[in-house]
């Protein structure tokens, strides 16, 4: 490998890392099963009786 060929897969590779470390990600985050389900057991456990006798 000639030397310029060295410098520019330098350059390459650290402007691939430069860029990946800007990429914002689009798809939500992860949550796991057993968060899903408190969290919708909290959500139907807080909704208060409005009904008055």
């Amino acid at each position: 490998m000639n030397r310029n060929a060295k410098i520019q897969k330098m350059y390459d590779k650290r402007l691939k890392s430069a860029r990946a470390k800007l990429k914002t990600s689009s798809k939500a985050p992860y949550i796991s099963k057993a968060d899903r389900a408190k969290a919708e057991l909290e959500t139907t456990t807080v909704e208060p009786d409005t009904q008055k006798y």
